[in-house]
């Protein structure tokens, strides 16, 4: 994994990762955009899922995160610049864009605001926008995730007051989930404890950011993007991607039987390889 600080587009550093030329033929980058909170290191056991297919993982810490500049206004549209910027100093023209639950609306806007350089987009367990009109976006959501989420629509002083005093609701988690964490996608919980080493204040602008307009028009999205979903997930609802589906125009649902937030993860090669034959479609 290539590690690079770059001069971000909204000022100060951008840390970026790649994990470099494949050498296999057709290579496609995809840029993966983490949850919250995490960095942008694009994890170690998505990178052993794709062997073979030539997939080229490119990622950006967001701001507060790692080694990116914290920038508290950043909106999730203000993501775009950042994966423009890390695609040219890699040299990489055109990509495909992967998220799991916060790095969800990361991909949408991927897909809305540069549908020129997008070629494929899915994005898995993400919320729904918090405008998202008929949308009940807290049923079926665990109680400390619902506690949460309605901190982050008050605004910072009451976000900051949940996350500096809540424990984590393990309800959030399916036995499923558990069983994963305890594996090989535990690589996710070493990965929080990277984004938050520095305090709490980097994941609170993660959320901030998500519970206002995104800047991104949903219908602007050209190409489909692929929505995956564990249906028994109740940290972000499946709901959420039903939602999804029915406002970005081409979109594709694929709900996953009994799974949950992470263990929605363990089927991944799949979904790598209908992000590969979309983005060779284009």
């Amino acid at each position: 994994m290539q590690q690079l600080d770059l001069d971000r587009p909204a000022g100060g550093v951008l840390h970026a990762y790649d994990t470099g030329p494949t050498g296999l033929p057709d290579e496609l980058a995809v840029f993966w955009h983490g949850g919250t909170p995490n960095t942008g290191e694009p994890p170690a056991p998505l990178i052993a899922a794709a062997d073979g297919l030539g997939l080229r993982f490119l990622g950006a810490d967001r701001p507060g995160y790692g080694g990116t500049t914290r920038d508290p206004a950043a909106a999730v549209g203000d993501v775009v610049p950042e994966v423009l910027a890390v695609a040219a100093a890699v040299g990489v023209s055109r990509f495909a864009v992967l998220g799991h639950s916060g790095g969800g609306p990361r991909v949408l806007a991927c897909a809305g605001l540069a549908p020129d350089r997008v070629l494929a987009a899915v994005a898995i367990s993400s919320p729904a926008p918090p405008d998202a009109a008929g949308l009940d976006r807290y049923a079926g959501m665990a109680a400390g995730i619902v506690r949460e989420q309605r901190a982050a629509a008050q605004g910072r002083a009451a976000l900051m007051a949940v996350l500096g005093h809540d424990e984590f609701d393990e309800d959030a988690f399916t036995a499923g989930d558990g069983a994963e964490l305890g594996g090989p996608w535990g690589w996710l919980s070493a990965n929080v404890g990277l984004a938050v080493s520095q305090g709490l204040d980097a994941e609170a602008d993660d959320l901030l950011a998500a519970a206002a307009p995104w800047g991104v028009d949903l219908t602007a999205v050209r190409e489909g993007v692929l929505l995956v979903h564990g249906d028994a997930d109740r940290m972000v609802p499946a709901s959420h991607s039903a939602w999804l589906h029915e406002h970005v125009p081409g979109s594709d649902l694929r709900l996953v039987a009994g799974a949950g937030h992470i263990d929605v993860l363990t089927e991944v090669r799949p979904v790598l390889e209908a992000l590969r034959q979309r983005a060779l479609a284009r």
